[in-house]
Order: structure tokens, then sequence, then C-alpha cells
């Protein structure tokens, strides 16, 4: 086990299951040994709004905001989510991306356009962001509503905490019939991390 704190930003709208995510890796992480905070902010997560997730964790941690430009990861399951929570990421920190777009009301209702070239933007700054098409990988392992659990999966692969370790989790939060969906999700994820 590591002495380093992690800070983990998982970033989103309602309903992607930025929730889930979140408390699967803080139990883990907590089974794991270390000492877990964690924040939530929803917005107006019932209405596709902005929803973020900070989990901090390490030997010992006092607090569970992550301060600007001090994330380690920044997992967005949504490419605008990824813009508006750059700030966080720290110089040397990491970039998980979701290839997908949900459109705000602004840009739906034609006020506003969805900003161009997001990935490439983000790419720029971080040549070696993980950019995964979560939904078609959810769909390849039969079940689109696990995209969170597949991006669960690619983050695990950066942190110092073991994949038996999340599959416990995964197996106590879910019930019985979706679990065989979502540890497949899950080692998928961890497969496209390795590649």
């Amino acid at each position: 086990m590591s002495d380093k704190v992690y800070n983990v930003l998982i970033v989103g709208v309602g309903g992607q299951g930025i929730i889930l995510a979140s408390d699967v890796l803080s139990r883990a992480a907590a089974r794991y040994g270390y000492d877990v905070k964690k924040n939530e902010i929803h917005g107006m997560a019932q209405r596709g709004g902005s929803v973020s997730s900070h989990v901090r964790f390490g030997k010992s941690v006092s607090s569970p905001i992550i301060k600007t430009g001090e994330a380690d990861v920044l997992l967005s399951f949504e490419q605008i989510e990824a813009v508006r929570y750059f700030p966080f990421l720290a110089e040397t920190g990491k970039v998980i991306l979701n290839d997908h777009k949900i459109l705000p009301p602004a840009v739906f209702t034609g006020k506003q356009e969805y900003p161009p070239d997001v990935i490439e933007k983000i790419k720029a700054k971080v040549p070696d962001a993980v950019v995964v098409d979560g939904l078609a990988v959810a769909e390849q392992v039969g079940n689109p509503r696990v995209v969170n659990v597949v991006f669960l999966g690619v983050l695990s692969a950066f942190l110092d905490i073991p994949a038996t370790t999340y599959e416990e989790v995964l197996k106590e939060s879910l019930k019985p019939k979706l679990v065989d969906v979502n540890l497949k999700a899950f080692h998928q994820g961890r497969a496209l991390a390795a590649a």
C-alpha cells in the first residue's frame, strides 16, 4: 500500500452512474486499508445537470475536497464536463474521458453550440489522456447501463487497489442478477487501460 494521497475527481451529468462509481471506489479503497474521504455535488442531477464526486484516499486524509490543480485523475463521463473540471487536474494528472456527448439544454434548444474538438483540445494538454467509447463497450458486454463500471475498470488500472477488492465491493453493492455483467464491464475497462 502506498503512502500517497490519491485525489480522484469523477464528473459527468445526472443519470450516468457517477455516484455508484464513486461509492464503489470509496468502499474498495477503505476495504484495502486506506483512510477515505468523499464529497458529492449533485447539482441538478435529476435533470441531466452537472454532477461531481471528489474521492480522496491515502494513509491519512483530512478533507474530502480536491483543490484546484490537485486531482491525480479526472474521470469524466461526458466531454463538456471534462472541460468544466479541467482546472482541477494536477500538472502530472491523468485524464480518463468518455467519448460521449450529452447535449445541455442550452445546446439542445439552439441557444448555444456544443464546443467543437473537445477531445483534441484535451489531448493537446494531456497527450496520454485515455479516451474510451464507454457506451460501445457497455453494449458489447451486454448492458448499455454499465458504462460507469467500464470506467471504474479503466480507473482501477491507475490506482493502488487490487482488482479483487473492487470485485468484492461490486458483488456486495449490486443486485445478484446484475453482478455478472458488471464484472464483465469492469474487466473490459481494465483491459482497455492496459492496452
